[in-house]
């Protein structure tokens, strides 16, 4: 496992041992994908890799855990207005993302010019920030051959 992925996966192992949850299997696979996963899947996304190796898993189970990882700070939710949320377990906080409208694919850019947009609007406005949300939406390469 590499660094990065070891280094998410313990710190939400570690959030739920300190909030006094039980690590199971399940939780520790669905840890897993959140941690590795570039893809911001949806609870379907998870509850189908996870079903692989653990049968009897129901979305249930998969739906509270990723509730609590969220309710502790592990993991940043997207909503959408087709409901189909998607979860970013790798970077947990504000950041922008990239949506292809056609296959549904979300990407993290790294664009270091958005990094003072939150302050300088902070600054102007007079706004306490206490989060934003920043996507923006095309056909991605793959999508557009």
């Amino acid at each position: 496992m590499k660094g990065e992925v070891k280094n998410r996966r313990d710190k939400i192992i570690n959030a739920f041992k300190e909030k006094g949850y039980r690590i199971t299997s399940q939780r520790l696979a669905i840890f897993d994908i959140l941690a590795k996963s570039d893809e911001h899947p949806s609870v379907d996304m998870i509850y189908k890799q996870i079903k692989k190796e653990f049968p009897v898993t129901s979305l249930a189970t998969v739906y509270k855990t990723i509730v609590a990882v969220k309710e502790l700070g592990e993991v940043l939710e997207l909503g959408f207005s087709d409901g189909c949320n998607r979860y970013d377990g790798q970077k947990p906080y504000p950041h922008p993302h990239l949506i292809c409208t056609v296959c549904k694919k979300i990407c993290d850019p790294d664009l270091e010019s958005l990094e003072h947009v939150t302050e300088e609007l902070r600054k102007e406005s007079g706004y306490k920030i206490d989060h934003h949300r920043i996507d923006f939406f095309g056909v991605c390469p793959d999508c557009q051959g």
